[in-house]
């Protein structure tokens, strides 16, 4: 039985319908129109946002940047339902002979291959027909996270004569006797530590396929996860931190409070070594740190040992770092106009002038920014 309503019998009838299904595809053209409008007005959003020379509240920008980047999401989304509701009007929009606008798939990744071939034999003639070439459409496919038991058996041998016995030994496991797989802990470690997903949710994905993952022990493992990379993060401490160049700096995180269930403020600190810019072919690092409070005796500890240059803003914790002279600043220029401490690094008068002229030619960018911040919207710090 058909899915549609039967055909109008009449001309004056399916004349009407034409002219209905007309007027609703031209209405439907129009909304995806408005849409893609809008999208690119946020694409353009997001963009200028993330090209901005931000300071110290680059948190608020941040949060800006994610609501922008949400509602471009619905937006994409209801995009999406639009067109999966009826065709769209391409001829009144696109040009002829206009090649795809998306971009091609990742050659780095797998492809199988599913050749179609018609039967050689023409249908009209019966005459062996020859190859004249090929249309090759690709589509990116996800094969899912499946879980699978390993196991490991070990075969015993017994000699006749002695009776000595003899078995491999069990295969060294990042945490003996556990059911844990090296591949289940990192997979457990970067969906928490790098896709955010709460332990909590973890069991709730294991659980549609049939596997239980205790919170608790999934807590446990993290534990010793973490003891076990100590040596590895004490490494990535000790090579950030080589005499030469480090720029430091922090940022607030939300810490659970033991016992009272409230959020108190903690801070991390990064530590980056990366010369890549200046042509340096190192390797880059990047070390963090944790403290409960934003002190200035955590760098200061941190930097013991260290000499050369620090590049770090106007946070008066790093100041005793300078004053014996075995770590010189590398100012943040953007806190400059704020601060004026920028002309701790030359007092000579050519250099105050130099300063002087870049900062005027500072004013004048940022003038411009703050505009175009209004413009969209925005108001910077």
């Amino acid at each position: 039985m058909s899915q549609y309503a039967p055909l109008p019998t009449t001309v004056a009838e399916l004349q009407a319908l034409v002219l209905e299904q007309q007027t609703s595809i031209e209405n439907m053209a129009r909304e995806i129109a408005a849409r893609d409008d809008e999208i690119e007005r946020l694409k353009a959003q997001i963009d200028k946002l993330r090209r901005m020379y931000f300071g110290s509240k680059s948190e608020k920008l941040a949060r800006q940047i994610d609501k922008l980047e949400a509602q471009l999401e619905d937006l994409t989304a209801g995009q999406g339902a639009a067109e999966a509701r009826g065709p769209r009007d391409k001829a009144s929009k696109d040009p002829p002979n206009r090649g795809p606008t998306r971009e091609p798939l990742p050659p780095h990744l797998p492809r199988d291959e599913i050749e179609l071939t018609p039967d050689s034999t023409c249908p009209i003639c019966a005459t062996a027909m020859q190859l004249l070439g090929k249309d090759v459409s690709e589509q990116l496919a996800r094969v899912a996270a499946a879980f699978k038991v390993i196991r490991t058996i070990r075969h015993k041998l017994c000699c006749p004569d002695c009776g000595h016995i003899k078995q491999p030994a069990m295969p060294s496991l990042p945490i003996e006797h556990s059911i844990a797989h090296p591949s289940l802990l990192a997979d457990i470690a970067v969906s928490k530590f790098a896709d955010h997903q709460p332990l909590y949710r973890q069991s709730e994905i294991a659980a549609r396929d049939g596997v239980t993952l205790d919170r608790g022990s999934m807590g446990r493992w993290l534990g010793q996860i973490a003891e076990l990379c100590v040596p590895l993060v004490e490494a990535i401490q000790r090579y950030a931190l080589i005499p030469g160049k480090v720029h430091v700096d922090d940022t607030p995180v939300a810490v659970l409070a033991p016992g009272n269930g409230k959020t108190v403020t903690g801070r991390f600190w990064v530590y980056v070594r990366d010369d890549r810019r200046s042509g340096s072919a190192e390797p880059a690092a990047v070390w963090f740190d944790f403290s409960s409070d934003r002190k200035g005796v955590h760098p200061q500890t941190r930097l013991a040992a260290f000499h050369g240059i620090v590049q770090a803003d106007a946070y008066s914790g790093f100041d005793q770092l300078y004053a014996s002279g075995e770590i010189h600043e590398a100012a943040c220029w953007d806190q400059y106009l704020e601060y004026g401490f920028m002309r701790r690094i030359g007092r000579s008068t050519l250099c105050a002038q130099a300063l002087d002229a870049s900062a005027s030619q500072h004013k004048s960018c940022r003038s411009q920014r703050i505009q175009k911040g209004k413009e969209i919207g925005f108001r910077l710090p």
